[in-house]
């Protein structure tokens, strides 16, 4: 079997300035080098552009719900029913837990009775009062006709004014006795924990029959349909980041083809810098579609805080910084014009066509502005072929290479690809094919 004619040995090739070789050590290395002597390598290579370079910087962030808050009992108790499992949806006011309650529930009825004497002690007072009013005007009536003494008088306005502050004393009581009671239901009501707001909840702690107390967690809830993101910002990165600027989430795997990018605005920053750090935190408010977001993830996220001068781009792969001198540049196909047109197929595991053997040479370039993906550079006419996969076997000095053209779609797709992913599609692809 000749691997230096096979597909997969070409795509091999593709990868060795990725690092791919130093998974086989320098002797499998050698061997390589040996079976493709005499060979004219295959690289890939885009088009450069010319333009203004988005300037972003990538952050990791933690995902939080909005009012995300763990829920522990008011009062102390043995859980007798738990209403919700974890992903439940609820709305405010919904159960969730309910603790026993037949010691709070004695305890209302007791104080329902003391209100009820209470009350019946008020009317007492208010009869006594009113007996002794009806008295004290027969009496006022009798002393207008000189029929009564002046001692009879003044005994009976003694009366009244004691029974008055009988009245006062049991409309005290009744009030005192109707506090009672409301601080006794609002107890007896803290037995069922309820949401505190619409949401979902999670983090179940609860277990029918557990001794819960006040410090005991039962519960997390929290509203999924709009998260935050929380991120942290460097003192230097405040020179540029700013609230109001785009913010990129991306969401899944570019691998799995479940990759998703959320736009946002960064929402607010702290204007407070750790003392020990010296950073600060930052928010993005974003919405969930399809719940993609989940609290508790941690995502990339890229701040767009503005765009470079107008230059000559490249994507980031393209830059090659050459070990014997130190000198970073870019390879770049000479004979090949605008003329050439890239291939469309967009899957970063294809093979497409080569052209011919064409002349390769190197470039010094000095770097601009650098971007997520791609960098702005001086040195290199935009429309140029510069070389992006294969730059380590041009460096052996070989002045021609076969050629890939590549959309930057494709380019930049190779690039968020992680090497141990190219490795294991390299194994797969060895193992599936024919010996």
């Amino acid at each position: 079997m000749t691997y230096g004619k096979s597909p997969i040995n070409i795509f091999i090739l593709l990868l060795l300035p990725l690092g791919l070789i130093s998974c086989y050590g320098s002797e499998a290395q050698e061997n390589l080098e040996r079976q493709n002597a005499g060979t004219i390598p295959a690289v890939e290579a885009v088009q450069a552009r010319y333009g203004s370079l988005p300037l972003s910087e990538r952050i990791s962030g933690t995902v939080f719900a909005h009012n995300q808050v763990v829920l522990y009992p008011e009062i102390g108790g043995t859980v007798s029913e738990v209403h919700v499992q974890t992903g439940d949806y609820v709305q405010e006011g919904d159960p969730l837990i309910t603790l026993e309650n037949d010691q709070y529930q004695e305890q209302v009825e007791q104080a329902k009775a003391d209100l009820q004497i209470s009350q019946a002690q008020l009317k007492q007072a208010n009869a006594r009062y009113q007996e002794l009013a009806a008295q004290y005007n027969r009496m006022k009536k009798l002393s207008n006709q000189n029929l009564s003494s002046e001692m009879e008088m003044e005994m009976l306005e003694a009366q009244m004014l004691s029974a008055e502050a009988d009245v006062e004393l049991a409309e005290a009581r009744v009030q005192q006795s109707q506090s009672v009671l409301k601080e006794q239901q609002e107890i007896l009501a803290e037995t069922v924990i309820r949401a505190p707001f619409a949401g979902t909840v999670g983090e179940r702690n609860a277990e029918v029959g557990m001794q819960a107390g006040t410090d005991t967690p039962l519960f997390t809830i929290g509203d999924l349909s709009s998260l935050r993101i929380e991120i942290v910002l460097t003192a230097g990165m405040l020179n540029q980041v700013e609230t109001g600027q785009t913010a990129l989430i991306h969401v899944g795997s570019e691998e799995e083809g479940n990759s998703h990018i959320i736009e946002a605005e960064l929402s607010r920053i702290s204007p407070f810098l750790n003392t020990i750090t010296r950073s600060t935190e930052a928010e993005i408010d974003v919405e969930n579609p399809g719940s993609l977001l989940r609290p508790g993830m941690f995502v990339p996220v890229d701040i767009l805080y503005g765009e470079s001068q107008q230059a000559t781009l490249i994507p980031t792969s393209a830059l090659y910084s050459d070990p014997v001198t130190g000198e970073v540049g870019v390879f770049v196909a000479t004979s090949l014009g605008t003329e050439v047109e890239p291939i469309e197929d967009n899957n970063p595991m294809g093979l497409p066509p080569l052209t011919e053997a064409t002349e390769v040479q190197f470039k010094r370039v000095e770097v601009i502005a650098e971007g997520a993906m791609e960098v702005a550079v001086s040195g290199v006419e935009p429309g140029s072929w510069v070389v992006t996969v294969g730059q380590n076997l041009l460096s052996q000095g070989r002045g021609k290479a076969r050629v890939r053209t590549s959309t930057w779609e494709r380019i930049l797709a190779l690039q968020k690809l992680q090497r141990q992913d190219l490795l294991r599609k390299v194994l797969d692809m060895r193992a599936q094919s024919p010996v």
